[in-house]
């Protein structure tokens, strides 16, 4: 099995429907979840021309979801439902 990060984009104010549709998401991918993860709010940017506040917005990484896989394929499938906001990225963990 693999290990796949899914980083949800995109960032707008959630109401009782779109909480609604990531609780059943949630629910139809808890046998493959290894860590549901956690949203994020205030961030900040640094490099080396200096550090700059994020924004949440549409371009927002706004949480993850950690999830084991067959392969990158089954892992988009899983994905597919997801209530995204503007879009989901789907990286595979590389062990050491």
């Amino acid at each position: 099995m693999k290990t796949f990060v899914y980083l949800h984009f995109g960032f707008k104010q959630p109401t009782p429907d779109i909480m609604k549709a990531w609780g059943a998401w949630f629910e139809s991918i808890s046998d493959k979840m290894v860590d549901q993860g956690g949203h994020f709010s205030s961030g900040r940017e640094i490099s080396k021309s200096g550090t700059r506040d994020l924004p949440m917005n549409m371009e927002s990484i706004t949480g993850y979801t950690v999830i084991e896989a067959e392969s990158l394929d089954i892992a988009e499938k899983l994905a597919q439902d997801n209530p995204f906001i503007a879009s989901i990225r789907i990286y595979e963990v590389m062990s050491m």
